[in-house]
């Protein structure tokens, strides 16, 4: 894979969502679909070019058409993600998602045979051999590679609470790991994962791309995979945080809110703005933040922007609704969490009933 350019980064605003789903039975339980879904049959229209497997043979994605306007975001989401299901019932197979899907035990599935994911498994080992999670990714486009990184390096903060509104993943391999996102946890045992460091300039970050590239540490800059990252493919801001989710409304409600923010801070860079001290926060606290959010979900608590306070999540939630003019992470909050939701399925209703909330 070429190393991006600066070029990329050519237009501001658009959007792109980029989701992970598992490839189920009738049982609902993860089973080996991809090889059908990819590359045996031919996809919808909307899906050609735009569906892939992941490591697993249980797992697929989707990446919506660049969305120009806003508007737009919610009717392609529902054309994508109706035909992958229509997709999938043609074919014996059923689609669902979550952060971690509670059926899936990872001695059990099939990795791909991709060669990519082939020589992954052999470098990184076990914690790529474990790796059965699915995520969602919001890639916002940016004018600038310079605007592009110095926004990334102050989207770090926020990354925390929107993965405790998005915790949904408590069961790993079959068991209650006592987390509300237990893929996070699974996911940063890979290398190259997590809160980046902040970069000087786009620069910067293009030498790190080309340094691990060129000493064997990756082997293209696809697996650079951090919570957030100027996308130098692309010419995006990439959000890699959120669990996957089953509902689009919830989708819908990271993609607006992600959006508005990479919009705001652009701004604020072409303002010449003075720094929050988001962009000089240690990476322990990020570390921490993160922490609080794979532990408590909807129940934690933050470092605050100045490093000395703490702010609830409620009170984020609020103050970034009423500042950016958005009202999907509002109803996200005031609903049950996944989390929350698939321990009160398991336990009230059984297994059975928990897989079948998954499925779209």
């Amino acid at each position: 894979m070429d190393q991006g350019d600066a070029e990329t980064f050519d237009e501001l605003g658009t959007l792109g969502i980029e989701e992970e789903f598992y490839v189920v039975d009738d049982a609902g339980r993860p089973t080996s679909g991809t090889d059908d879904l990819v590359y045996r049959y031919d996809p919808p229209e909307i899906l050609e070019g735009r569906i892939d497997h992941e490591l697993f043979k249980c797992v697929i994605e989707t990446q919506t058409p660049v969305i120009e306007s806003p508007a737009d975001a919610e009717g392609t989401l529902r054309d994508v993600r109706e035909a992958l299901v229509e997709h999938a019932e043609r074919h014996g197979y059923r689609i669902a998602a979550a952060g971690l899907h509670p059926a899936a035990k990872w001695r059990e599935l099939e990795h791909a045979e991709k060669p990519r994911y082939r020589s992954q498994l052999n470098r990184i080992q076990y914690p790529q051999h474990r790796n059965t999670t699915a995520g969602l990714h919001v890639h916002v486009g940016v004018d600038d590679a310079d605007k592009a990184t110095w926004v990334a390096n102050r989207v770090r903060w926020y990354l925390p609470p929107i993965l405790a509104l998005s915790a949904n993943s408590p069961f790993w391999n079959g068991f209650d790991t006592g987390l509300q996102s237990a893929r996070a946890k699974i996911f940063e045992g890979l290398p190259n994962t997590g809160m980046p460091t902040a970069f000087e300039d786009f620069h910067a970050y293009r030498e790190f791309e080309r340094r691990m590239i060129e000493t064997g540490s990756i082997e293209d800059r696809g697996e650079l995979w951090y919570e957030v990252r100027p996308h130098t493919e692309h010419g995006t801001v990439e959000v890699r945080t959120p669990d996957g989710q089953a509902d689009p409304e919830r989708v819908l409600a990271f993609a607006e809110y992600v959006r508005e923010l990479v919009l705001d801070l652009a701004a604020r860079y072409e303002d010449g703005a003075a720094s929050d001290g988001t962009d000089r926060l240690r990476r322990e606290l990020l570390d921490e933040n993160k922490w609080r959010a794979i532990r408590h979900g909807h129940d934690a608590s933050f470092v605050g922007r100045n490093g000395e306070t703490t702010i609830e999540l409620g009170e984020f939630v609020d103050r970034e609704c009423d500042r950016l003019g958005v009202d999907g992470l509002r109803d996200v909050y005031d609903a049950e969490s996944g989390a929350a939701r698939q321990r009160r399925l398991r336990e009230a209703e059984g297994p059975a009933a928990l897989r079948e909330s998954l499925v779209l």
